[in-house]
């Protein structure tokens, strides 16, 4: 019942406040042709006050049903009380309300009345009067004062916070505006170049080997190795462009996750970048240790990425003679990656420049961003026994459960 009036127990104790204060106003309220000072005088008293109780409900029905019972308290048991103690919690809840028209109303309309009555009662006269009268009417105004005053503090703060935030939506409208414009600006930039010199590698290449048409030399011959190679940069110029062809349409749309079609690239592929590795210059060698099983996606396609960046770091810097070896680990809770090579590893990057060893590009950067996207562990440096190595772990177990 109580939840229902939405009464609250801050509201009892400001009752019980109000109940104490007229009690003790009914208690030294005098004047002439007063009710006798009895039960019945304290009961009416304390009646008064028991629409407070639902306040924060009604704040104008609350400050009318005082009034209505302070009225009928003056006629039927009447003793001289100030309607300060009973009317100042309610107009200042009115105030705040925004009933202020009522909340000057009423106890103006309760002072002339006072004034009136006493007058002709007395004969005191007004100014003097008007002094009696004075505290109640300085209470019942600071009350109306600090309601109103309450309450356009209020909507400023209100009208305050919505500004902010319309502020903030505009700002990351604006943010968002800009992003989608530089997505779109990257997306031409490669469209524009890296796509256009894939797709004319792709189709030389092709035309190269058109060229070559019959021709052969026996096995292992020169045409039969240009053949090869020809083959192999049409083949991995035609997947790049079309990986290419994907990334322009993930940044033309603005979505915010990788494309599926590079998101599936796993471990499956391996076989197929070793021949393509090897096909361009670096042999490579491939072990596996533990028992091989399915990795969760995330960490399969990390795993490739690694991979894959970390063999095309060996054609670019680790020498035309040289070979990698790759080798994965499978242990209970992660997987191992290690990456090695027997060149002349990466250049020494210049003073104030880049300290990606991958020839001041963004490789190594992105092969541990890809590590710890999936809570695993990467480093690279020259290898003890020379030339160049790259490590990586990848948790599988906890990711597997939580899959």
């Amino acid at each position: 019942m109580r939840d229902a009036l939405g009464i609250r127990w801050i509201d009892v104790a400001a009752t019980a406040i109000v109940v104490a204060v007229v009690e003790l106003n009914v208690t030294v309220g005098g004047g002439p042709n007063t009710a006798p000072l009895d039960a019945v005088a304290y009961l009416f008293g304390a009646v008064l006050a028991l629409p407070v109780l639902l306040r924060r409900r009604w704040p104008l029905g609350v400050l009318i049903a005082c009034s209505v019972l302070l009225l009928a308290y003056y006629s039927f048991d009447r003793r001289d009380i100030s309607p300060a103690p009973l009317l100042a919690l309610p107009l200042y809840d009115a105030a705040i309300a925004g009933y202020l028209v009522a909340a000057i109303a009423i106890p103006a309309i309760y002072m002339a009345i006072g004034l009136f009555v006493v007058e002709v009662s007395t004969h005191e006269g007004f100014a003097k009067l008007t002094v009696d009268f004075l505290p109640s009417i300085v209470v019942l105004g600071l009350a109306i004062w600090l309601g109103d005053a309450t309450r356009s503090r209020r909507a400023l703060a209100a009208e305050t916070a919505d500004r902010l935030r319309l502020a903030g939506e505009e700002r990351d409208a604006e943010a968002a505006r800009r992003v989608a414009e530089e997505r779109l600006r990257i997306a031409r930039d490669l469209h524009d170049t890296v796509a256009h010199s894939m797709a004319t590698i792709t189709v030389q290449a092709g035309s190269a080997l058109h060229l070559l048409g019959g021709q052969n030399d026996g096995p292992g011959g020169r045409d039969e190795n240009l053949r090869a190679a020809l083959t192999a940069i049409r083949e991995t110029s035609k997947a790049a462009l079309g990986e290419m062809r994907t990334t322009l349409g993930h940044l033309r749309r603005g979505t915010a996750e990788e494309p599926a079609g590079l998101r599936s690239a796993g471990l499956d592929r391996l076989p197929a970048l070793r021949d393509a590795v090897t096909a361009a210059g670096a042999p490579v060698t491939i072990s596996v240790e533990g028992e091989e099983r399915p990795l969760p996606a995330d960490v399969d396609h990390a795993a490739y990425r690694i991979l894959q960046e970390s063999l095309t770091n060996v054609l670019r810097h680790a020498g035309t003679e040289a070979r990698a070896t790759v080798c994965l680990r499978y242990e209970p809770e992660s997987l191992a990656i290690r990456v090695t090579d027997d060149g002349i590893g990466p250049a020494p990057a210049p003073p104030g420049g880049s300290t990606d060893q991958s020839g001041g590009g963004h490789g190594l950067c992105g092969m541990a961003e890809r590590a710890a996207a999936v809570g695993g562990e990467f480093s690279a440096g020259n290898a003890p026994e020379g030339g160049f190595e790259v490590v990586a772990r990848l948790p599988i177990t906890a990711v597997e459960a939580g899959g």
